[in-house]
């Protein structure tokens, strides 16, 4: 019987030690892309205010207008309009850029304007054709919320709220919005069965073709500012015309940031006017604009099975329940 248990553990011993051999031939792969990795949260307590001003409609003259309008967090970081819906439901100049994994960008708007998150969620608060608040009446606003006051003491010390504090809140938030574990992020991880074979031929055609010059990095983009129209003029009715406004340099006419390919299935339409409404679209433009080539049907199909595998874990994030206003709170003004 001692004989018998004898070899059962060792046949036990066995598989485990097989499956831990398996688990030691996944070797990550070494590739132009890297996997997005999970966010690290030191400060949650910062997280959850900045969260709530994200959703908070207060933060807008109408009161109905939030962070999360234009880049709502239930669909893919954006509103999956041509281009956004402000106040007074006017549209805005440019396609609403997708808030995850937004940290990872060297910059943000499409022409970069903002060096950061902070920075950045300061623009859309005052600007006409989104929230149309002005700073000093947005601060005001959230001074005179007992719900808020409390929670600015305790995370930054004292009861002074200020823009500054309000956006560092915000981005810190903005900052937890990564999607890891993507099927691709698996296979590059070392899984050989987390894509498909098309899947596979689509990326090949993705790198071969140098389309990873500019998608590359964990964000597969967000990193560089192009031309838009390298090898032919892109012809669009937006008025944008990128970076130029930000440097005066003519040499940045037209010049946009990278866009992120992360989740990219979630996140049409494309480009910064939003005129290509599929990704089928937007590979045969990018294609033909960018690398000199006109794709096959076939092809099309196949880089699109790949950016497919691009969408990863959104996170999970839990409706807040925002501090009460008071009397002296500023009431919305929708037609103004």
């Amino acid at each position: 019987m001692k004989h018998l248990w004898l070899m059962a553990g060792a046949l036990t011993l066995g598989l485990n030690y097989s499956t831990a051999a398996e688990a030691t031939t996944k070797q990550p792969r070494s590739e132009p892309v890297t996997p997005i990795q999970p966010a690290k949260v030191t400060e949650p307590a910062k997280v959850e205010l900045g969260k709530q001003l994200f959703f908070d409609p207060r933060l807008s003259m109408s009161g109905v207008i939030s962070c999360n309008t234009c880049h709502n967090l239930s669909l893919g970081g954006t509103d999956n309009l041509k281009t956004s819906v402000g106040h007074k439901w006017r549209p805005g100049p440019v396609n609403s850029p997708t808030v995850f994994n937004s940290s990872l960008s060297i910059a943000q708007f499409w022409d970069g304007r903002a060096a950061n998150l902070q920075e950045q969620a300061a623009g859309p608060i005052q600007a006409d054709v989104e929230m149309a608040m002005p700073h000093t009446l947005a601060v005001d606003v959230i001074r005179s919320i007992p719900g808020y006051g409390s929670q600015f003491k305790a995370i930054y010390g004292d009861e002074k709220i200020t823009l500054e504090k309000i956006t560092d809140a915000i981005a810190r938030f903005e900052e937890t919005l990564v999607t890891p574990n993507s099927r691709f992020d698996q296979w590059l991880l070392g899984d050989d069965q987390a894509i498909t074979v098309q899947e596979l031929q689509g990326y090949q055609l993705f790198k071969t073709h140098g389309c990873v010059a500019c998608h590359n990095g964990p964000a597969l983009g967000g990193t560089s500012f192009q031309k838009m129209g390298i090898v032919a003029p892109y012809k669009s009715s937006s008025p944008v015309q990128g970076r130029v406004t930000v440097t005066g340099k003519d040499v940045d006419r037209f010049n946009f940031k990278v866009p992120t390919l992360r989740n990219v299935e979630l996140t049409y339409p494309y480009f910064h006017d939003g005129e290509a409404a599929t990704l089928a679209e937007s590979v045969a433009v990018m294609g033909k604009l960018q690398l000199g080539r006109s794709y096959s049907e076939q092809e099309i199909k196949d880089i699109v099975a790949f950016l497919h595998t691009l969408t990863g874990d959104r996170p999970q994030i839990q409706l807040p329940l925002l501090p009460a206003s008071v009397d002296a709170t500023h009431r919305p003004e929708p037609f103004k």
